[in-house]
């Protein structure tokens, strides 16, 4: 199964090449993460600083997503080929 998402986050990144950049990120995001951390997270926005800014669904994930800052920062990166000096996580506004 590794095998197959190195695969694909290399064939992604070339074929993301015409996409603006917060598009190249949305679209490696479910890769680089896998479908399970995907679910709970998901890009919002890349702003000026290039910090793309992800929102999670819950405190449970927000803690996962913490504890794999640096790995999902870079591998976005190489797979979006967008530069990216930094992620920031916010938990989801739950409706009342």
């Amino acid at each position: 199964m590794q095998r197959m998402r190195d695969v694909l986050k290399s064939s992604l990144g070339r074929s993301l090449s015409e996409l603006g950049d917060e598009d190249r990120l949305a679209a490696a995001w479910q890769v680089v993460c896998g479908a399970a951390l995907a679910a709970h997270g998901s890009v919002s926005h890349l702003d000026a600083e290039h910090v793309v800014h992800v929102t999670v669904d819950s405190e449970e994930w927000f803690s996962v997503f913490m504890d794999r800052r640096s790995s999902i920062v870079s591998e976005l990166a190489r797979v979006a080929k967008v530069r990216l000096d930094g992620i920031h996580f916010a938990k989801a506004r739950m409706a009342r």
